[in-house]
Order: C-alpha cells, then sequence, then structure tokens
C-alpha cells in the first residue's frame, strides 16, 4: 500500500473534520446532560446507591470547583478555562484538523467540555458560577486514593486528554500526516542527486 493512500485513508477534508467534531461533541453533549437529567430527577441527594456493590456506585452530588471538588472559592476561573478550551478546540476544526484521530478525539472532548460547561453557565447558583452535577462513583477505581464523584461529560475529558498525549507521542500532526516522516521527506529533499552512470563527462 502507498504511503499516498495510507494517508488518504486517516486524512479528511476540512468539511469532513468539522462535521466529524460537530457530530460526537452534540452526542456527547446530549448523553451527559440526558444523564444528568436522570440523576436529578431519580437519585437522592448525598446518599449512595449501590448498582454493582462497592464497583459502581451512583451518588448525586453538585461540584462548584475542580476534581476533588478543589478550587471551590474560584467556580469562574474552571468556567473560564472550559470556555477557552471549547473555543481553542473550535478553532482548531475550522483552521488546522485534517486527521481523523485528532477530529473523533477532540470532537469526544469538546462534547465532555461543553456537558460540563453548560453545568457552570446555567445551572444554580447563577451564571459562570453553577455547581457541575456529579453522580458516579466507582471507589475501586482510585487505588486507595481520595475517591471521587464524576460524570458522563468528566469521562471523556480524562479518556480524550488521555488520547491527545498519544497522539502527541505517536506524533500525528493535526494534517494528518507524521513528524517522522515529514522529517524522512525533508531529509530525502536535501540528499544530492546521486549520480547517473551513464551520463557524458
Amino acid at each position: 500500500m502507498s504511503s499516498r493512500t495510507s494517508a488518504s485513508r486517516t486524512t479528511l477534508r476540512a468539511a469532513a473534520a468539522g462535521t466529524t467534531i460537530a457530530i460526537l461533541a452534540v452526542l456527547v453533549l446530549a448523553a451527559d446532560q440526558f444523564t444528568k437529567f436522570l440523576a436529578l430527577e431519580n437519585l437522592p441527594e448525598r446518599q449512595a446507591v449501590p448498582v454493582l456493590g462497592d464497583f459502581l456506585q451512583l451518588y448525586l452530588t453538585f461540584n462548584p470547583g475542580a476534581a476533588f471538588s478543589l478550587g471551590e472559592g474560584v467556580t469562574w476561573v474552571f468556567t473560564l478555562v472550559l470556555a477557552a478550551a471549547a473555543v481553542t478546540i473550535i478553532v482548531l476544526a475550522v483552521t488546522r484538523v485534517r486527521s481523523r484521530a485528532w477530529a473523533i478525539v477532540l470532537g469526544l472532548l469538546l462534547g465532555g467540555i461543553l456537558g460540563n460547561l453548560g453545568d457552570r453557565l446555567f445551572r444554580a447558583p447563577g451564571f459562570l458560577v453553577g455547581h457541575v452535577v456529579d453522580f458516579i462513583h466507582t471507589p475501586w477505581l482510585w487505588l486507595g486514593f481520595p475517591s471521587a464523584i464524576y460524570n458522563v461529560a468528566d469521562s471523556f475529558i480524562v479518556t480524550m486528554m488521555l488520547a491527545v498525549a498519544i497522539l502527541v507521542l505517536l506524533g500525528v500532526r493535526f494534517d494528518g500526516s507524521r513528524e517522522k516522516d515529514a522529517a524522512a521527506t525533508a531529509d530525502d529533499e536535501d540528499q544530492p542527486a546521486s549520480a547517473d552512470p551513464h551520463a557524458q563527462p
């Protein structure tokens, strides 16, 4: 398989990349808000509801801060950070992303960011300082450290940030090319043309 054929299968046109990011973001946002709606309608606040024993519990709580409820007094800061991250992804989607892998990862990440950003903007106690709805508790996941309550948006944010790190380590660029391929191409261009044994002196 030629490198050109392989690259064509992993790259997208600008419109397709943007559409992929938008669709995935909307799906994650919808899933996050729907599950939060179900939690608010059906779960008692701050009471553990076992689903699979200690493996999975539902525990409705409202988080004004970041992970582990840090920074509770500066909720607006987290709102601005989420908004900046969302704008950055949208700008990248429009201007640079052509890689199928990057489009998928950034679309899922954007959906998670928008899910929690919506809580910050529109939930009590008010605009910019809303508390995020958390309801998933998996005590085993934290390996003895203080466990956190989280939501669907958090799950996508964490897993997609790991995926971003993997793509960076693999050298995958936003346009679908790879760092090593670009370096090899540059080396080939720098090499002088080989001597033609049939050339006349």
